[in-house]
């Protein structure tokens, strides 16, 4: 029966969720696993510059794994595949076009894009892609995949209530504090099932200003790009409401671990690499010595001028 009065919840909000036409799945990694089943993906070919949640659910679900290297521009570097082989792609910061997506579709036939770090890209046409919503927003869970393929079963809907808390806190307090429920957050999807996004994940996608989120991504991506891009060994176009900055420098552990001591937090992205690969690859170079400069909607141009004030402390600048 229907509830009716009582103490009031989470409010209900009525904009438009930006992938609005998508699939909403409960993870990123959850829409390969719908891609896999849908498809009857039997082959895939990932990059070496990926963290093993990726391959272990292909191997999850049966599917055989092949690897290949990206160049100095995060480009793929093929031989053919075979002719029932996938080729997944990643779009590392946002540098990747749909053309180019759309004449690699071309050349391969079966290819999957990967845009966990590129949220307001929209998809190429006729090229299943996927979208992870933690990235982006302060939602504990949520994702988002385009294909032409639908699962046909009856798939749960996910519920989020019992794990949004350190959001919840980090508003109000440090990160610090909720670091490991973070943490133990993402280590969580490792074992879940397929499942609809939640309702709550789904109500607060409708409750942002994307129109603002992406300027101010953009413009923060903008306002470091133009007094780093003389230092970066990166060659880099300023995507639409970027993801972050990725600043590559010599030294960059170091330089990762001053910045943290002055708050300023840098994740490592892909630390599987260092044990996947060899230490002269580029890979692990990459992982080692890119560093992810924040460049979200939290921050504007006084904090961007603060990241540079840091990192001229630590001597980069």
């Amino acid at each position: 029966m229907k509830e009716i009065g009582g103490y009031i919840e989470f409010e209900n909000y009525f904009g438009t969720v930006y992938h609005e036409w998508a699939v909403p799945l409960n993870c990123g990694r959850n829409c390969l696993a719908y891609l896999i089943e849908a498809e009857g993906i039997k082959k895939i070919r990932l990059p070496y510059f990926l963290c093993s949640s990726v391959k272990n659910v292909c191997l999850k679900y049966g599917t055989e794994v092949g690897y290949y290297r990206i160049d100095e521009n995060f480009r793929p570097i093929i031989d053919d595949l075979a002719p029932d082989e996938w080729l997944y792609i990643v779009n590392y910061y946002g540098q990747i076009t749909n053309e180019e997506v759309s004449l690699l579709k071309q050349r391969y036939s079966r290819v999957i894009f990967d845009n966990s770090q590129s949220y307001f890209q929209r998809p190429a046409d006729g090229v299943p892609t996927l979208y992870t919503c933690r990235k982006y927003f302060g939602v504990p869970d949520g994702a988002f995949l385009y294909t032409d393929k639908i699962l046909t079963r009856d798939i749960p809907t996910d519920e989020s209530f019992e794990r949004i808390h350190y959001i919840l806190g980090r508003y109000e307090r440090t990160a610090g504090e909720f670091y490991k429920e973070s943490s133990d957050n993402n280590h969580f999807f490792a074992h879940e099932p397929i499942k609809q996004m939640s309702k709550l994940t789904a109500d607060l996608l409708r409750s942002y200003d994307y129109d603002r989120i992406i300027s101010r991504r953009t413009e923060n991506f903008k306002l470091l790009h133009e007094k780093l891009c003389g230092i970066n060994k990166l060659k880099l176009t300023i995507p639409e409401g970027a993801f972050m900055y990725p600043l590559y420098i010599e030294n960059g552990t170091e330089i990762r671990k001053k910045l943290q001591q002055m708050k300023i937090f840098v994740p490592t992205l892909w630390g599987d690499v260092f044990e996947n690969c060899d230490k002269d690859s580029r890979e692990y170079d990459y992982a080692e010595n890119i560093l992810p400069l924040p460049t979200d909607q939290r921050y504007d141009d006084d904090d961007m001028k603060y990241i540079l004030e840091k990192l001229q402390e630590t001597g980069v600048i």
